[in-house]
């Protein structure tokens, strides 16, 4: 009788290993969603991508295995884009995270790393999972924070909180927690690296699910829709801060499984960016 519900767990397990399997390693997963971000105390409209992908990764270089001659680790990763303008300013932003698809042997992300840009100067951030701890930089063209190098305490990295949600929701940090803000926000308005105390909910409702996780302190909110099903399709996000005209939502517009997108960057396939609307359709 003890036997049979571990033979369940075990049988759900490998279930949904062979799942993580079947769709993930068959090819690159491209997302738009249409940008609204706020910025100066308006919504400011522009679009993102985002790009899901396996890579085999050294463990302790922390880089993407390309000579496949040591041992590596199979690694999903995001690219997350944002563009938007604000006024005549220009602004772009990418962070790339590294999850390990096993979830039970690593309890965090490999690696996340940031870059933002405007028409005033840039700014970059780097976090490592090192020694059970975060090894962090941040160079800055701003005075405030400058460049700096911190190590900071095992803590949730909400960067790879979009990870988490498409290989297991049931392994995302729900109560209360320390978690280190999203590089972007933390990039764009200045916030100290540090870890801060946060809150989290999972909601199931309809076939979708929503996370919701927030910082008092920072009086801040991330909300992510996703199907309750596998693969867990992020649906829509929100950004949110109390007491301010600070609200960045982005909604998904389309989305393409693509085995070799790294590969077709001949002008021949120029043609495949209308299909993300990422180019207007012909009147």
């Amino acid at each position: 009788m003890i036997l049979r519900p571990l033979l369940c767990l075990l049988l759900l397990s490998a279930y949904a290993q062979s799942q993580v399997q079947d769709f993930w390693f068959s090819g690159a997963e491209v997302n738009k969603y249409q940008l609204k971000q706020s910025r100066y105390g308006e919504e400011h409209p522009g679009h993102a991508e985002f790009i899901f992908v396996t890579e085999p990764f050294l463990t302790d270089k922390q880089v993407k295995n390309e000579s496949g001659a040591a041992a590596s680790t199979n690694v999903l990763k995001l690219n997350a884009l944002r563009t938007f303008n604000t006024g005549i300013y220009s602004y772009r932003t990418m962070t790339s995270t590294f999850r390990p698809i096993d979830l039970n042997t690593y309890p965090h992300a490999f690696k996340s790393t940031t870059s933002v840009q405007d028409w005033c100067g840039q700014a970059f951030q780097q976090l490592n999972w090192k020694n059970n701890s975060w090894q962090a930089q941040v160079r800055s063209y701003f005075e405030t924070p400058g460049d700096e190098n911190v190590t900071l305490p095992d803590a949730v990295l909400e960067d790879e909180l979009w990870l988490l949600i498409r290989l297991d929701p049931k392994k995302l940090p729900t109560g209360s927690f320390k978690a280190i803000p999203g590089a972007v926000v933390s990039r764009l308005f200045h916030i100290p690296l540090a870890a801060y105390s946060a809150k989290a909910t999972l909601q199931t409702d309809a076939g979708k699910l929503v996370y919701t996780i927030t910082y008092p302190r920072l009086k801040r909110s991330l909300s992510m829709t996703a199907d309750a099903d596998f693969p867990h399709i992020i649906r829509e996000w929100t950004e949110s801060k109390e007491g301010e005209k600070s609200r960045t939502h982005a909604k998904l517009t389309h989305r393409i499984m693509n085995a070799e997108y790294w590969s077709q960057h001949n002008l021949k396939y120029a043609g495949l960016r209308r299909k993300l609307g990422l180019i207007p359709e012909a009147k």
